[in-house]
């Protein structure tokens, strides 16, 4: 699988990641119709070893789609309903003192919570207030909890998948961007075509059965990680990336005008990280072992919308932060030769 020199064995690697990538998607598609996209960064987000956000209207299926994928993992889940009177303890687990009946003597004893199981559903999860949202930040960065004095190590491997609704803010509490910056990416579900919801209409108001199979176990979830992050990437895809993410950051050297009209705040290295190891697991699930300057184009809307902020000239506009990232797509050239050249890059690099 990967040599004594930590490169990737190119055709098993890439014959096994893209199995079971398969095995997968065709099990969820026994239940889900369409969403080709959301299912795909759901699975990159996996393999890479990241937690991801839903964002839709209610109805899309956000929720089944996360269950249909647990369900297709041989793995422990747990779904999770935040509402506004969620506290800490109910997701960490708690310390319960107990009496032993054979001696007497009295002890705390600690219950795991939900957050201890391989697969997480995190469902509306801006409808509770920021003390619980900060509990699960700790485990989502740290894959541990703090109880009292007692740090417990979470198990491995573990996946955050968290859903919230766009439309509906009364009663939300929003997420801070600091929580936000700990899910690799945040995905836009978006409504069926015609075709698609004409399919959804038949298939959920007829009798139907979705036999689900587990296709992977913990153990094979985390070997196919591990050879995610053997996969070569050369300097000029690293450089493609830091070039997107370096443009984010206003009143820098070489950040194009429309950023710094546009934007408020931009993307942390944290963005690099995950559009390099995105653009890997992608690779791989397209048959390659080797990262394209398009793998990480394609990766840039979900892995840099949550970690940018417009400001209100942005706003009042009708400009998007995905409108933003495009924008940057179209300007930074992909061609070795073309990235390296650029006069206003050279800046960028040379900052």
């Amino acid at each position: 699988m990967v040599s004594e020199t930590g490169s990737v064995n190119s055709e098993e690697s890439i014959q096994k990641l893209s199995q079971a990538y398969k095995s997968i998607r065709d099990q969820m598609s026994k239940v889900i119709i369409g969403q080709d996209h959301v299912v795909e960064q759901l699975l990159i987000a996996l393999f890479a070893r990241g937690h991801c956000m839903l964002e839709g209207v209610p109805g899309l299926a956000k929720t089944l789609m996360i269950s249909t994928l647990a369900r297709s993992l041989s793995m422990t889940f747990a779904r999770v309903q935040f509402t506004p009177d969620l506290m800490p303890a109910d997701i960490t687990g708690t310390d319960v003192l107990q009496e032993n009946r054979d001696t007497g003597a009295r002890e705390f004893r600690f219950i795991e919570g939900p957050l201890f199981h391989n697969v997480v559903l995190a469902d509306e999860i801006n409808r509770t207030p920021p003390k619980t949202q900060a509990a699960l930040l700790e485990a989502m960065q740290e894959r541990q909890v703090t109880v009292g004095r007692t740090r417990h190590p979470l198990s491995d491997p573990f996946f955050v998948l968290a859903t919230q609704n766009p439309i509906e803010q009364e009663g939300t509490y929003p997420l801070p961007e600091a929580q936000q910056d700990r899910f690799m990416f945040k995905v836009f579900v978006d409504y069926p075509s015609f075709e698609e919801e004409r399919q959804i209409a038949k298939v959920t108001t007829t009798v139907q059965t979705d036999d689900i199979e587990p296709v992977l176990n913990g153990d094979e979830i985390l070997e196919l990680q591990k050879i995610v992050r053997q996969v070569p990437v050369t300097d000029h895809v690293v450089d493609y990336a830091l070039a997107l993410v370096r443009q984010t950051r206003i009143n820098q050297p070489g950040c194009p005008d429309f950023v710094n009209e546009w934007l408020s705040w931009g993307a942390g290295p944290r963005a690099v990280q995950y559009l390099l190891l995105g653009g890997k697991t992608r690779a791989l699930l397209n048959g390659r072992a080797h990262v394209s300057t398009d793998d990480i184009a394609a990766l840039a809307l979900p892995v840099l919308r949550h970690r940018i902020v417009t400001n209100f000239s942005a706003e009042s506009e009708g400009v998007s932060s995905d409108k933003v990232i495009e924008k940057l797509v179209d300007v930074t050239p992909s061609k070795e030769g073309e990235l390296t050249s650029d006069p206003r890059l050279q800046k960028i690099f040379a900052a």
